[in-house]
């Protein structure tokens, strides 16, 4: 067989103690609820009973999993550790002697690998924004620099430039890649194939982050910490280094309520009920459920992700059953049918408008702006033919067809990148072309609303272009973050 390829069993529902009757209602209420879900994977006594991909995200399709990332550095760590390369309880600085600043506090001195595995480096959040991850710069001399304003070991805070240290230790003792390293340790013996982890300018993968496989390597990932680091008769990861990896090594709070607030371990969070796992930007999940013998994962873009924790803790950990269950093929039918027919939502709307034949051929311009869009112009709209709209940005011209009711799938020029721009220092655009997905719709008589998704990643952008006159008063939104919200620019003929 093919490692490379290879799936995990599947099963009915039912024959794995859990009703088909109870995903359809956790489906059905995850797609009316939830933002965008891009895709989900149950898998119970490591059979898949449920898998299913909002289009256009799909399953042969990997998707970014960001954070996901620091669970396996994690993996990373413990397996050099068991090959003798580090300890945890080696300084920092031991593996950066060169890069050591002058004036090196006690602080600095006394911090150890683990620290940077249970995210307590001594900083605080606000000590570690502007990281330059996009610098050409020596990014570990960078870290080293930050003051260290508290013992190690005492301050929990989010320092993903530490676990980008933990990446170069790991090149530096073992002279390869995080990518490299586990590829014959662990993604080939799960049958990962074509994983890829962005790397900084200086080569080394960036290891908070970065991190691209499909939704069933993020399911094989789960199963196999399920098993304590077993996978079919080998030892991939020290079952010690399991155990230690998912227990409380720092407390993140003290809600009990909060899923949040139940500690970290060595780059994995704790929730309630004893499961575990690891966590992503815009909510990717890798969820274990040690009492139920069940992994979920998920890929999505949520605004509330605690909305998503409550609909998976409410909807199927009550459904899970000691024993088989009996068939139910009706439901098991429906739930087929449903899981097959998922689609990211799409603007609603007509396929053209009075305005359409007035507007096609004219060039909007827009004045200088930071998104550098410089003109916006519509194609003449045919009946039964999708819309077409060229872009033009910082000098770089893309038409894009549109797809009415459904997503067209299609590339995007990287020098148009910013058209679906990315969050943070999550690495720039590389190669020729980005895989991107487009659906839009005439919404009303003089506004179309045009949807750019980036379906190998999190990220979308949702244009709203309303005709006024001679002006094309556009904005954009950012699916579900914060930090860019809505764009409002306004183009004249």
């Amino acid at each position: 067989m093919d490692r490379t390829t290879e799936r995990l069993p599947r099963s009915s529902p039912e024959e794995q103690g859990i009703s088909s009757a109870a995903l359809i209602t956790f489906v059905e209420e995850a797609t009316q609820t939830i933002d965008a879900l891009h895709s989900v994977m149950l898998v119970r006594h490591a059979h898949v009973v449920t898998e299913g991909w909002w289009l256009p995200y799909a399953a042969d399709e990997p998707h970014a999993v960001y954070s996901i990332s620091k669970s396996f550095t994690s993996t990373v760590i413990g397996i050099a550790a068991a090959e003798g390369r580090l300890s945890i309880d080696d300084p920092v600085l031991k593996f950066s002697p060169e890069q050591v600043p002058s004036t090196a506090s006690s602080n600095l001195t006394a911090m150890p690998v683990r620290d940077l595995l249970r995210l307590t480096t001594g900083r605080l959040a606000e000590d570690l924004g502007d990281f330059p991850y996009r610098d050409k710069t020596d990014l570990v001399k960078a870290f080293l620099e930050i003051p260290v304003a508290y013992k190690p070991g005492t301050q929990f805070a989010y320092d993903e430039p530490g676990v980008y240290v933990l990446s170069a230790i790991i090149q530096k003792t073992t002279g390869h890649t995080l990518l490299d390293y586990l590829r014959s340790r662990l993604f080939e013996p799960l049958g990962i194939s074509d994983p890829t982890w962005w790397a900084s300018s200086q080569g080394i993968s960036l290891g908070a982050s970065g991190l691209s496989i499909r939704t069933e390597d993020i399911a094989k990932f789960g199963q196999l910490y399920l098993q304590r680091g077993h996978w079919q008769g080998r030892q991939l990861i020290p079952s010690a280094w399991v155990d230690a990896a998912t227990s409380l090594q720092t407390p993140t709070g003290s809600d009990p309520n909060s899923d949040w607030d139940q500690g970290y371990g060595y780059l994995f969070w704790r929730f309630r009920h004893g499961f575990y796992g690891g966590v992503g930007l815009l909510r990717q999940f890798c969820i274990v459920m040690p009492e139920f013998d069940a992994v979920i994962a998920i890929t999505s873009a949520v605004s509330d992700p605690q909305s998503l924790i409550n609909l998976i803790w409410n909807k199927i950990t009550p459904a899970f059953k000691d024993q088989a269950l009996p068939a139910d093929a009706r439901s098991y039918r429906r739930l087929s049918e449903r899981l097959t027919s998922l689609l990211l939502k799409i603007p609603a709307g007509n396929e053209s408008s009075r305005v359409a034949g007035q507007v096609a051929g004219i060039r909007y311009r827009f004045p200088d702006n930071p998104q550098r869009i410089e003109f916006v112009e519509f194609e003449t709209v045919r009946d039964g033919t999708n819309a077409g709209i060229v872009f033009s940005v910082a000098a770089h011209t893309q038409r894009i067809e549109f797809g009415k009711g459904n997503w067209l799938r299609r590339t995007l020029s990287t020098d148009c990148g910013s058209l679906v721009p990315m969050s943070g220092y999550l690495g720039g655009d590389s190669g020729d072309a980005i895989p991107i997905a487009s659906s839009g719709a005439w919404v009303s008589d003089d506004t179309y609303t045009a949807i750019l998704c980036r379906y190998q990643t999190a990220f979308s952008s949702t244009y709203d272009m309303r005709f006024a006159g001679d002006e094309l008063i556009l904005e954009r939104k950012q699916a579900v973050t914060e930090r860019t919200g809505w764009v409002r620019l306004i183009g004249k003929a």
